[in-house]
């Protein structure tokens, strides 16, 4: 950074801005001293840091993501690396994907794009019952020129084409799993985020579960015969999403940690 950078670092510092922020912020917005002035402000009164930026690196991608959407985190990109797994393990020129809940779109872009890294010619439907959201991912998709995607407004599979019934190579979805208790109790910096894209009623006496008891539920009838669903979940879900499995007649079901050693994916095949 220049003398004048780093004086500008400094100075945020002082006012109260973390150091390796204040130099994101400065990186960022330097040459503006109003827009400097403004994203200080907003950190200041604890709204996240990538909001205040408007992007964020998620694997491969830098994502414009906002209020409108949640904040991409590392364990989802653990879940693109398990999607990815099980692509390979099914070995397909151009498989067909569905992404629930796309919100940013970081999930399925990204899958679009490492698959065409490799030279998979996949095609990806991403759903989200949020105008907004889908808005979002679609200004992702244009300016990462990912052309292979359909949006589609729909909260989960409802409005969905049901031409597209048992033709999806895999699923994916992180959908909403924390419950209104336990949200409560969270990071007061969550409440910049979408809450319906948080909090989920409880199902089977579980905290936030129903959003995924339904995407279990019903996944079924849009996979094909070798599809794959691949679900993020809470740290207390591992019971309960291997027994939904077994009630919606997933042939194989496997639940995975994170890094950090938390129940986090859920793999079930048809």
């Amino acid at each position: 950074m220049t003398d004048a950078e780093q004086q500008l670092v400094t100075e945020l510092v002082i006012a109260g801005v973390e150091r390796r922020e204040a130099r994101w912020l400065v990186e960022e917005f330097g040459d503006d001293p109003v827009a400097l002035e403004l994203a200080k402000r907003r950190r200041l009164r604890g709204e996240p840091l990538q909001y205040v930026l408007g992007h964020w690196p998620f694997r491969t991608l830098d994502l414009a993501v906002d209020s409108r959407v949640l904040i991409p985190r590392p364990e989802t990109e653990e879940l693109v690396d398990v999607a990815l797994h099980e692509l390979a393990a099914i070995d397909l020129a151009a498989p067909l994907m569905l992404d629930l809940g796309c919100g940013s779109g970081a999930i399925g872009l990204s899958l679009l794009a490492e698959l065409a890294d490799r030279g998979v010619h996949a095609s990806l439907v991403a759903i989200d019952k949020s105008p907004d959201a889908l808005a979002n991912a679609r200004s992702n998709a244009v300016k990462h020129t990912l052309h292979s995607v359909t949006f589609v407004s729909s909260d989960w599979f409802a409005s969905l084409d049901r031409s597209l019934r048992g033709r999806f190579d895999l699923i994916v979805a992180n959908p909403p799993y924390v419950g209104n208790d336990e949200f409560a109790g969270l990071d007061e910096v969550l409440g910049y985020e979408p809450r319906t894209a948080l909090v989920a009623r409880d199902a089977r006496g579980v905290g936030g579960f129903a959003d995924i008891e339904r995407i279990i539920a019903e996944s079924p009838e849009w996979l094909g015969p070798r599809g794959v669903l691949v679900l993020e979940h809470g740290e207390a879900h591992r019971n309960a999403v291997l027994r939904a499995c077994v009630d919606a007649g997933f042939r194989e079901h496997h639940d995975f940690d994170d890094l950090a050693g938390h129940p986090r994916v859920l793999v079930a095949r048809r």
